[in-house]
Formats: C-alpha cells, structure tokens, sequence
C-alpha cells in the first residue's frame, strides 16, 4: 500500500508563493500519474495539475503560468510550485497519486493541505 502525506500549505497574502509538497511512501512501486486538485469551500473538488509518465503535464486554465508541478522520483515525492497566489486559489488542496509495484495497481488520496489567500 501507498500512503500520501502532504504539506506546504499555510495563509499568504495575494501575489506570494507557496510550495507543496506530496510525499508517498511504500515499498517497491512506482508512481505514474500524479495530480494536485483543490476544493474551495462550498464548492465541488478540481482538478488544478496533473503529470504521467506518458502524456507530460497538464494545468486548468485558472492556474496556467502561475503553478508548476513537478515530480521527484528519486524521492517519491509530487510538488505544486504556486506563484502569484490570488484569493480565489484559496482552497483545501489535495495529492493523488496512481501507483504500481509490478503486481498490483493503485490510486490514493492525501489528506489535504489548507491554502488561504489574502486580500
């Protein structure tokens, strides 16, 4: 089994950066997708960006130019560089990841890291 942790998130004014961080431990797999999504209050779970080993990496508009993710698979590890920050990226963010260790397949869910954006 895989578990995710995350972390990174906190209260930043408008215009400031945050990063997050996803760390997945387990033993003997490997991740080939990974994707941060976020959900406001109130409101239903986005998808904000997405990597795999074999379509590259995808962004919602909203978040283009401003977010990067990345992957550290040395370390296991999915980050979500955010810049520019605007009040309406404030959300509970969350990791997913989808996994295999040659004989099993999986997809996990972090627990979610708050971000909230001043004004």
């Amino acid at each position: 089994q895989v578990v995710l942790v995350e972390s990174g998130g906190g209260l930043v004014e408008a215009g400031g950066s945050l990063r997050l961080s996803c760390v997945a431990s387990g033993s003997g797999f490997n991740i080939h997708a990974a994707g941060w999504y976020r959900q406001p209050p109130g409101k239903t779970r986005e998808m904000v960006a997405g990597i795999t080993t074999t379509s590259g990496i995808n962004y919602a508009d909203s978040v283009k130019g401003r977010f990067t993710i990345s992957k550290d698979d040395t370390k296991n590890v999915v980050y979500l560089q955010m810049n520019n920050l605007k009040p309406e990226d404030t959300a509970a963010y969350y990791c997913n990841v989808a996994w295999n260790n040659g004989h099993d397949i999986g997809n996990v869910w972090g627990q979610g890291t708050q971000v909230t954006v001043s004004s």
